[in-house]
């Protein structure tokens, strides 16, 4: 027992196994074979490991952002003139990655809590009946009184008085010199599995360059200063058309960096999306633009008073996205493991030629596939004791008393 165990231990230690192996010569499966193993080949080195990098390891950015805006704007509306700086112009200010510049606006001034009418064309009354006291109508201004005031042939409500009109917009934009205002963005982002932190003023980006730069996509494409109207243009708006109505704009900060380079080659990239914004009348569709209200509160003779605005402006939101990819060795040789694999594409195309497709596929079976047949023994009769101590009778011989 302990010598069979001690052979099959040896067999299975010191002795190596391979396939059965058929070589065949046949131009059309020959060329089969070879045309599948390039296209896999062009696959992995032109498709995985040039394009796809599939020999780094990859990391995605964890950034931040920082704004400013620059500029001063001017209106006169009914006589007066007004100034308009950062601080009045830019919701909110805090200079986050997502805030709206002002660049028109319909405003109501000396607003005060009471009992108005609602302006024309909004619940039209003939009596006090069309009026049901304390209802609210969701486009409505306040809660009815219950009564219809014959000056405007209108339900009286109870709410900030007079009622804004927003029924026509100024046109042009009142503060079209939002055009020529500067936006200053500052990122930070870092890759912390490779330990590389870069901000987008780079190098050559000094105090000095920004004093003089302006962003331009062909001769100053990393300078950090953006004009409002060269950002509209750049994503596909018309600076008079968005400014009256208001929309939305997406700036990306690309950074696709290949760290086996050097890290100074690790640089951003602006792109410019319109988000949505005043479309064609042929395309029109409700509710364009992009507007909301902003109230300023204040008391004049121990009376509550507003300001209320409606604000129609550029929304701004400023995205970030990095992937950096650096040489790593589990990445490539998964890769190429992956790659050996998918050689056996080959092997297995050509084996179902053989024995399927071709004339002689009988023939190509037999050489490749040895068969055997098990044959059962024929049952050994034993003889018993008895019959062994018998004595032998020869062939032809009878026995006699």
């Amino acid at each position: 027992m302990k010598s069979n165990i001690t052979a099959a231990l040896a067999n299975f230690l010191f002795e190596y196994e391979t396939p059965r192996q058929v070589v065949v010569k046949n131009k059309r499966v020959g060329i089969v074979c070879r045309v599948i193993q390039l296209g896999v080949l062009a696959y992995i080195i032109g498709w995985v490991f040039i394009y796809e990098k599939g020999y780094q390891a990859t990391d995605t950015a964890i950034g931040s952002v920082f704004t400013k805006m620059k500029g001063v704007g001017y209106t006169t509306v009914n006589g007066t003139e007004r100034v308009w700086d950062v601080g009045d112009y830019v919701f909110p200010e805090q200079g986050a990655s997502s805030f709206v510049v002002m660049t028109n606006y319909i405003m109501t001034v000396g607003q005060m809590k009471g009992k108005c009418p609602e302006l024309p064309g909004k619940f039209n009354c003939t009596s006090d009946k069309d009026c049901e006291e304390g209802e609210h109508k969701r486009t409505g201004h306040g809660k009815m009184t219950g009564k219809c005031v014959n000056t405007t042939k209108t339900c009286e409500v109870f709410t900030w008085c007079p009622v804004e009109d927003d029924r026509h917009i100024p046109n042009p934009a009142l503060l079209s010199s939002a055009e020529n205002y500067t936006l200053f963005i500052k990122n930070s982002i870092t890759f912390p599995q490779f330990n590389v932190v870069r901000s987008n003023l780079v190098e050559g980006v000094d105090k000095k360059y920004i004093s003089q730069c302006l962003f331009n996509k062909d001769s100053d494409p990393l300078c950090p200063i953006f004009r409002l109207g060269d950002i509209v243009k750049l994503s596909g708006f018309d600076f008079s058309q968005i400014a009256t109505e208001g929309g939305a704009i997406g700036i990306l900060i690309d950074w696709t960096c290949n760290l086996d380079l050097d890290v100074k080659r690790c640089l951003p990239v602006y792109n410019f999306h319109g988000l949505y914004g005043n479309l064609n009348e042929a395309e029109a569709q409700a509710s364009v633009g992009y507007n909301f209200r902003h109230a300023k509160y204040y008391v004049e003779n121990n009376t509550e008073k507003r300001t209320l605005m409606k604000v129609f402006g550029i929304r701004i939101d400023i995205l970030v996205r990095g992937l950096a990819r650096k040489f790593d060795i589990i990445p490539t040789l998964t890769t190429i493991g992956s790659g050996v694999g998918i050689f056996g594409v080959a092997t297995v195309v050509c084996d179902l030629v053989l024995l399927y497709v071709l004339p002689k596929r009988d023939f190509y079976k037999n050489m490749k596939f040895k068969y055997t047949v098990l044959q059962e023994e024929e049952p050994v009769l034993q003889t018993s004791k008895t019959e062994k101590e018998l004595p032998k009778v020869s062939e032809g011989i009878g026995l006699t008393e």
